[in-house]
């Protein structure tokens, strides 16, 4: 078992205060960055190991199936296998199929895996639309109003009560539920919503099933609490039967699902609910660096959500780092290249791409993203694209690790090499290749690689049949390994994450607050937790950006984000006064329009910009320059261990070639070389250009 003094070892004073509370209530509000999920399973471990109660007496709930498999790894290096750490649903459906038979009779109905043909089936039967988009809407509506615990008949009153705006007429909208719920009962299937639905009245109708449940699970942990919603408050309790045994987790200012029914009110009110209740503030941020903690205390602070959030003011424990930086672009597309430059800049640093991430408001500004570090040819992942154990060479890398696994075991320090000989048969090359998809296949097989290395180092004689058993255990909770290249992810995907460099893009009025949110002061403070969320994603970089028009050379039509004012600053770090200041883009804004050196003509692209010269234009490049640049590339590379284009991307080294600088001051004009690398590679580049062609 382990050893007490470990478990606490450290823990901050206020961390270890949660940790060793007795049973019964506890509210931890835990801000961003301050070691939320440390903190309860260290309590949980705890707990478990003073015998105050057994690991499968304790029921562990948070949102995502990520999060719950986090914890249960985390559990299981502190001594505390065996507790149930799940999703709110995943246990509900468990709990159901439990007792399905001997309070409903018979066999458990099938999940409705997408309700989205039931729903558009029902909008055709009273006569409304069934186009996609209008269907999804009805979709979502159906979800909240379960989720709020509303019948059909009471829909109306409580939506005109709350000023709620339905996608369609009240009256309408309760045929289109009813419509649905007929169908999917006939059916005898369940959705989402009725597994907590199910379970809460299956445990509050049948006492003895209540009586064996509550006889089973005795503590109670719920993680991310300011996110519950009526359905998950009502299914708790009847968990509970009027115990206390309960620690909950959360912090109002990260309250972002609203819309989706969340209320923080059960976590602001829950000293209110449990009167002897301890409760704990951890306000001591770990994750990030100073510089980027005051901007969040700001950015929460200058609204006007002070009867909504815990007041928690958090306290940044790292050392200094840089100024958070703001950005002003003239187009979407100018400023999706400027940020694909800074992080080229950043990777060249030594900033690994998998720890940068682009976060924007709505999936489809993601596509000016895309195509800006496509052409600086800089990886990248959609997060909330395919899913990584969905993708087809994934899956044919696992079947063949699990036929490898079942015909012997290579232990130890083995098992990396045993793990690339098998997905070196799928597909898995020692160099990857240029771009495109075929890379895309590479990194998803490199990063089973990877993850085989990382188990031989924390796993001692792991095997393959532990390494499948681990993939296994990942596919199950949707927690992929790392791949290497620069996220791209809404701020609502991006909750829970963290990254070394946080771009926050788009930050403009009607985009974020979103425009649906103008006017209604709640949804736009919820907007402004959004933006919250989004600083707080940054451990060190952190740069800020917006755009004044959507397209190249159109008009100056738009302003940045309400919640920038006062922040917006010439250095990143001071406070600006009541109008903008001329941010650093502003004011170099004619170095934002590249010319080609040939022709004048203005260039669009990324690669243009870099090479100096537009598509039109022949390339006057020295050949056997250029082989030489591309050939030491490589070996460098090889030495760091990083990609090629870390070092210098192919366009980068075209400019070169075509330009040949002779000194340290023109080799840093050409784009792509930064300071950074001017000092880390100049020296050598440089040899190239000027020493003789027959090197």
């Amino acid at each position: 078992m382990t050893d007490r003094p470990r478990l606490l070892e450290g823990l901050d004073p206020q961390q270890r205060a949660a940790v060793t509370a007795p049973r019964g209530p506890v509210c931890v509000l835990a801000g961003a960055g301050t070691g939320k999920t440390r903190t309860i399973t260290h309590r949980i471990a705890h707990l478990v190991q003073r015998g105050l109660v057994v690991p499968q007496q304790v029921l562990a709930v948070t949102f995502t199936a990520r999060a719950a498999g986090e914890m249960r790894t985390r559990l299981r290096g502190l001594g505390a296998s065996g507790v149930q750490a799940q999703t709110f649903h995943a246990a509900a459906f468990r709990q159901l199929r439990y007792f399905w038979p001997r309070a409903l009779e018979g066999e458990i109905w099938p999940l409705v895996e997408h309700k989205f043909r039931l729903v558009m089936q029902a909008a055709g039967r009273v006569g409304l639309s069934t186009d996609s988009e209008s269907v999804r809407d009805l979709a979502s509506e159906i979800e909240w109003a379960k989720s709020a615990l509303l019948t059909p008949e009471q829909y109306p009153k409580e939506t005109a009560r709350i000023g709620r705006s339905a996608p369609v007429a009240p009256e309408r909208f309760v045929q289109v539920f009813e419509a649905y719920e007929r169908a999917k009962n006939s059916a005898k299937m369940l959705d989402f919503d009725d597994l907590l639905l199910h379970t809460a009245a299956v445990l509050e109708e049948h006492s003895e099933v209540a009586e064996e449940f509550r006889a089973r699970y005795r503590t109670f942990v719920v993680d991310e609490y300011q996110d519950v919603t009526p359905l998950q408050q009502r299914i708790l309790d009847a968990w509970l039967g009027g115990r206390d045994d309960l620690t909950v987790v959360g912090d109002a200012n990260q309250t972002i699902y609203s819309f989706a029914g969340a209320s923080p009110q059960w976590l602001i009110d829950f000293p209110n609910r449990y009167p002897k209740a301890e409760v704990v503030r951890l306000e001591r941020d770990y994750r990030s660096t100073p510089q980027v903690v005051e901007l969040a205390n700001r950015v929460i602070a200058m609204g006007n959500s002070g009867r909504s959030h815990t007041g928690l003011t958090l306290v940044g424990q790292r050392a200094d780092g840089p100024d958070p930086g703001f950005a002003e672009h003239e187009s979407e597309a100018a400023e999706a290249q400027a940020v694909a430059r800074t992080v080229a800049e950043l990777a060249g640093s030594g900033v690994p791409l998998s720890e940068m991430a682009v976060l924007y408001r709505v999936n489809a500004q993601s596509e000016v993203y895309e195509q800006a570090l496509s052409d600086a040819e800089i990886s990248y992942q959609v997060r909330g694209g395919e899913r990584f154990f969905a993708r087809t060479e994934v899956r044919q890398a696992m079947a063949a690790l699990r036929t490898a696994a079942g015909r012997g075991s290579a232990e130890g320090g083995e098992l990396s090499e045993a793990v690339r000989e098998v997905l070196s048969e799928v597909g898995l090359t020692t160099k990857p290749p240029e771009g495109g998809a075929a890379r895309e296949r590479w990194q998803s097989l490199n990063a089973l690689a990877e993850l085989a290395d990382e188990l031989s180092r924390d796993v001692e004689g792991a095997d393959l049949a532990r390494y499948v058993s681990e993939l296994d255990a990942r596919a199950s909770a949707q927690h992929p390994p790392t791949m290497e290249g620069v996220t791209l992810a809404s701020l609502h995907a991006a909750k829970g994450l963290e990254w070394d460099a946080v771009f926050l893009v788009g930050l403009t009025e009607g985009t974020l607050p979103i425009q649906h949110a103008d006017g209604d002061d709640a949804s736009v403070e919820e907007e402004r937790r959004l933006f919250y969320v989004g600083v707080t994603r940054a451990r060190k970089h952190l740069r800020i950006s917006w755009a004044l028009s959507r397209g190249q050379g159109g008009g100056r039509k738009r302003r940045h984000s309400r919640f920038l004012n006062g922040l917006v600053s010439t250095g990143g770090g001071s406070k600006s006064s009541g109008k903008t200041r001329r941010t650093n883009s502003e004011r170099g804004r004619r170095k934002d329009v590249a010319r080609c050196r040939s022709c004048s003509a203005r260039l669009e692209s990324a690669v243009e910009v870099k090479i100096g010269r537009c598509a039109k234009c022949p390339s006057d490049a020295d050949d056997e320059l250029l082989a030489r640049l591309r050939s030491w590339r490589t070996e460098r590379a090889q030495e760091l261990k990083v990609p090629a284009y870390v070092v210098f991307s192919d366009a980068t080294l075209i400019a070169i070639a075509e330009q040949r600088p002779v000194d340290t001051e023109s080799l840093g004009q050409v784009s792509g070389v930064g300071p950074t690398k001017l000092e880390r590679f100049g020296a050598d580049v440089l040899s190239l250009v000027n020493g003789p062609a027959d090197l």
